[in-house]
């Protein structure tokens, strides 16, 4: 509704914030608490943050449900490339030592990937939640 006016520009003014400090943990998550699914979780808490503002049927024109599940997909496939990626380099699964000529890079090039992974996946999977949660064939304000 159009009389909602002090918490949609406060959101507007949040989200960049929340989704800020998504990239700030999914990137020091090397070396740091955090990681993957906690960046995963916030970025998640962001998106449905804006769909609860701004409505379900603006936040679905954004990032669709298909969109979601595909991107849910790709984070599990990262995951699973990088785990199989060690065995086809001669190492375990999940050793990320063989992805490149240096171990200490390929731990972090391997934390990484996974990391990345990890948080497609999770946030994907609570917007899908959330979704899940709303039926989309009513309106919603």
């Amino acid at each position: 509704m159009k009389h909602h006016l002090i918490p949609r520009i406060v959101t507007k003014l949040i989200i960049p914030l929340i989704l800020l400090f998504g990239l700030y943990i999914q990137f020091h998550g090397d070396f740091t608490a955090g990681g993957g699914f906690q960046a995963g979780v916030i970025f998640a808490a962001g998106f449905i943050l804006y769909n609860i503002i701004f409505g379900i049927k603006v936040g679905q024109s954004i990032l669709s449900i298909n969109m979601t599940k595909n991107l849910m997909a790709s984070g599990l496939l990262l995951y699973i490339f990088v785990g199989f990626l060690g065995i086809l380099l001669g190492g375990n699964f999940l050793d990320y030592n063989p992805l490149s000529s240096n171990s200490v890079q390929g731990q972090l090039t391997g934390v990484f990937l996974i990391e990345l992974g990890v948080g497609l996946t999770v946030s994907n999977v609570m917007i899908l939640i959330f979704y899940s949660f709303n039926c989309t064939d009513q309106e919603q304000t």
